[in-house]
């Protein structure tokens, strides 16, 4: 077991950090300050060093491409490197971004996304540009495919993980709490079939939550809800699990580890464990993520310090 962590202190000084894409990435974070400023050679600097680690490449090619102007200093970049296949995949992440905020076109971004996984074709990344894509845009087959191509080049990979369970847990919402419902059985498989050690462990809370949001849009549940929603002998087993899990987990250098530690302190709250859902916000400290505090339609930030006031005790 790992020591406890340190405790947060003066926290209200780094909350003007919370909900950063970045997370805990302070190398990312110094090379966007400058990306922003059209200086990409940092940018190309920490692709490079990042090598094929997949979950982390990815992880900053898209914090990267959602910044201003992205898609102008990556085609700079471009110009002065036409062969570098990391411009091009950061210009393809650039035009699905563009395309989800309705500034480009979804058949632009597709064909950008394309390019990119013909230069380089055991990068994931490119999938999972496809993979956001679709979600927004494509049909249950597209995205399912494009899911399996992520999947065939990296089978834990993260964030294409993360968006398969948030578009399963969107099946039959008629349905209600079923326990049987089959995001419950793809996390469940996908935690097993991956490494002891894979953060993937934590993906069955995840469908627990997703599952939330869906059904709390679907039936008019008040934020209450959640705490019968995490009530089950099931829900229990999972989040007892996940707890235990991440007690014993050494990899504490995941590049997205704040995601899943933040559904794990909002299942922990619902479940009505404010002890343990302590030691998880400890360990967050200033790295919020907006799912799943804005769960079910509440102001993430309001709703997340909230949460750790009543946790910590200093409210």
């Amino acid at each position: 077991m790992s020591p406890p962590p340190p405790p947060l202190g003066r926290a209200r000084k780094r909350d003007a950090q919370l909900f950063d894409p970045a997370l805990c990435d302070s190398e990312l974070v110094d090379v966007r300050a400058q990306f922003t400023q059209g200086r990409w050679a940092k940018a190309r600097s920490l692709l490079v060093a990042t090598g094929d680690d997949w979950d982390r490449r990815g992880h900053r090619l898209v914090v990267l491409a959602e910044t201003p102007a992205a898609t102008a200093w990556a085609r700079e970049w471009l110009l002065a490197e036409p062969e570098s296949a990391d411009a091009v995949t950061l210009l393809a992440c650039a035009a699905v971004f563009g395309a989800l905020r309705r500034k480009g076109t979804p058949e632009a971004a597709e064909e950008a996304c394309r390019r990119a996984a013909a230069l380089l074709p055991a990068d994931p990344t490119p999938w999972l540009g496809l993979l956001l894509l679709t979600r927004a845009f494509g049909t249950e087959e597209e995205f399912s495919r494009h899911f399996d191509q992520v999947r065939a080049r990296h089978r834990e990979h993260h964030h294409a993980h993360h968006l398969m369970v948030s578009r399963l847990a969107e099946r039959a919402p008629a349905a209600g709490r079923d326990p049987l419902h089959e995001v419950y059985d793809f996390a469940a498989w996908a935690a097993e079939e991956s490494p002891a050690d894979s953060p993937l462990a934590v993906l069955p809370v995840i469908a627990h939550a997703e599952r939330y949001r869906v059904l709390a849009a679907a039936q008019g549940h008040g934020p209450d809800a959640g705490v019968e929603h995490w009530s089950g002998r099931r829900a229990r087993q999972v989040l007892r699990s996940a707890f235990d899990w991440w007690l014993e987990w050494e990899r504490e250098d995941h590049p997205r580890n704040r995601v899943d530690l933040n559904f794990l302190a909002h299942a922990k709250l619902c479940e009505g464990r404010p002890a343990e859902a302590a030691a998880l916000f400890q360990r967050i400290g200033s790295h919020a993520t907006q799912a799943p505090w804005s769960y079910p339609d509440l102001d993430p930030h309001k709703a997340f310090l909230a949460a750790r006031s009543a946790a910590l005790g200093t409210a």
